[in-house]
């Protein structure tokens, strides 16, 4: 009888790789966690600020690595149970302290151990990356303004010297594959079997071909933001926080995401003006309010300087809705009219506390049909990630 050994192998190398795997593992639950914590980190007090190189602690849990635990004894232990229950009956009570059953809750000290968390460290700027991943202008349409272009690269030739980064590998596999056929085989290599067929062989220098470009300019659709705000004694210290944290992530947004859009500044009491940067986030003011008055200069502005067949304009007002009655009706006019001439005109109103006289501006703006018009009611800190997208988001495309 024939007896024959075979072994069946195989080359596993992803043991090698191990530690770059976990590596990227770890960094994918960390990218997981800050997603999760979106919201409360852009409201983070401390980063509203210019300065991009600061470093941000996000809390990330860890994660315990798999043990094997061997039984001596023979004793039951894990998986033992009582038996009897069933699918979605509740198997973990609340303790008798208030707390989950975990050492988290309740109104009372707990006595369960507690989860043991990492501080994970990222800069403004990688946060930024993060929360500007599904944002962009919404119908951002071609327009003719002559001063709007973005420098650009465009591959338009292919040469047989260059940069190894740019290896234009299809047309060298080509360059190979037609030297040989015509009988280009280098000294020392043998000639394809007519049987087997032919065989590639080794790709040499002169079948090296290199893509090259020249940089361009092109045309960019132009687009000018009116960032408009309530800066009455009305808004208090909250109010102009989230208003100015709102601000201070769609200017990083569009400078991030967009070259040469122009952004225009507008603060407003009882009277509008125009303002720099610096002093749109710095500076207070007090007085009453008097929405109409932005509105008014907004209209002003885009007359004077941008004419809506060049230009694509977006507007956004935020205030705490407490306007003047007789004012509530002109205020809504004047944002129709500006409805006609812009892409989009947002409206958040920042309301910490419901009150009837916050919501009269909202009720008269009721009126304004979306997709143009789009507003948002902000409670809390988070509400100003979700309306950057609800402004920015791709769902409000259709």
């Amino acid at each position: 009888m024939d007896k024959r050994l075979f072994v069946i192998e195989r080359d596993d190398w992803s043991l090698h790789r191990k530690g770059e795997i976990d590596q990227e593992r770890h960094k994918r639950k960390v990218k997981e966690a800050i997603r999760h914590n979106l919201a409360d980190l852009v409201s983070e007090e401390s980063i509203i600020m210019p300065q991009g190189d600061k470093i941000i602690k996000v809390p990330v849990r860890s994660l315990d690595e798999p043990k094997f635990r061997y039984d001596s004894k023979g004793e039951p232990q894990v998986g033992q149970g009582q038996g009897g229950t069933q699918v979605g009956d509740v198997i973990g009570q609340a303790g008798s302290d208030g707390s989950d059953g975990a050492g988290r809750g309740g109104h009372e000290a707990g006595d369960q151990p507690g989860t043991d968390y990492y501080e994970a460290e990222l800069t403004i700027d990688e946060l930024a990356d993060l929360v500007f991943e599904d944002l962009k202008l919404p119908r951002l349409k071609p327009k003719a303004a002559p001063d709007m272009t973005i420098e650009d690269i465009r591959f338009d030739d292919v040469r047989k010297q260059g940069m190894m980064s740019n290896v234009d590998k299809r047309r060298t596999l080509f360059e190979a594959i037609k030297r040989q056929a015509l009988g280009g085989v280098p000294s020392g290599e043998t000639q394809p079997d007519p049987v087997s067929g032919p065989v590639l062989g080794p790709i040499i220098g002169d079948d090296m071909r290199y893509k090259t470009w020249e940089d361009i300019r092109k045309p960019q659709s132009s687009a000018v933001v009116l960032a408009m705000m309530d800066t009455s004694g009305s808004m208090g210290s909250f109010e102009k926080y989230v208003a100015r944290s709102f601000y201070f992530w769609m200017v990083r947004f569009l400078r991030t995401k967009y070259e040469n859009v122009q952004i225009r500044f507008l603060s407003h009491c009882t009277e509008a003006k125009e303002v720099d940067e610096e002093s749109f986030f710095r500076k207070g003011e007090s007085g009453g309010t008097k929405c109409s008055s932005v509105y008014e200069l907004a209209l002003r502005i885009m007359d004077a300087d941008y004419p809506p067949d060049l230009y694509n304009v977006y507007a956004f007002h935020f205030s705490d809705g407490d306007n003047l009655d007789s004012d509530n009706m002109l205020t809504v006019r004047l944002a129709s009219g500006l409805l006609e001439r812009v892409n989009m005109l947002g409206y958040g109103e920042i309301r910490q506390y419901s009150t009837y006289g916050s919501k009269q501006l909202w009720e008269a703006m009721s009126g304004l049909a979306p997709p143009s018009f789009i507003r948002a009611i902000l409670k809390e800190k988070e509400d100003v990630f979700k309306t950057l997208k609800a402004f920015f988001g791709d769902e409000i495309e259709s």
